[in-house]
């Protein structure tokens, strides 16, 4: 008589998986000031015919919470998202990230550090990186040798 069936081999895993997915439901995973997977400011590129725009969302934050800079390709958002002003006794949940933060993005080979613009309007963060011009091979004539 065989121990091993084939057709119900995975029926315990399933039942485990339920069982901690129920689990993990349950429990509160907010610890205070920790990012989980997740790199705050979250940000969009996009590409347009004469230059890219990068958006990010900052929402309650101005531009002196901001720092902006470009070195080697490599744009870097500083910034840093006070806490509100509530004791951390009154707190029931909080998602929100809150300090100091940094990303650091690298731009396309295209861009033109010196255009670069950047607005801050209702909390999002438009960065206009105008787009270089593309160079074009140029053909080089061959001479045939003579003697």
């Amino acid at each position: 008589m065989p121990v091993f069936r084939w057709g119900n081999a995975w029926d315990a895993f399933r039942d485990l998986e339920r069982e901690v997915d129920r689990l993990m439901g349950s429990m509160n995973f907010t610890p205070q000031g920790v990012r989980l997977g997740r790199t705050f400011p979250a940000v969009n590129f996009y590409e347009y015919e004469d230059h890219f725009l990068l958006t990010a969302e900052l929402p309650g934050m101005t531009k002196s919470d901001l720092d902006l800079s470009i070195a080697q390709g490599v744009l870097t958002l500083k910034g840093d998202r006070r806490a509100d002003e509530v004791s951390d006794n009154n707190y029931r949940r909080s998602e929100r990230y809150r300090g100091q933060w940094q990303r650091n993005l690298n731009l396309p080979d295209r861009v033109i550090e010196e255009g670069l613009k950047a607005e801050l309007v209702n909390g999002l963060l438009k960065i206009t990186l105008p787009k270089a011009p593309e160079v074009t091979p140029r053909q080089i004539p061959i001479q045939e040798g003579g003697e």
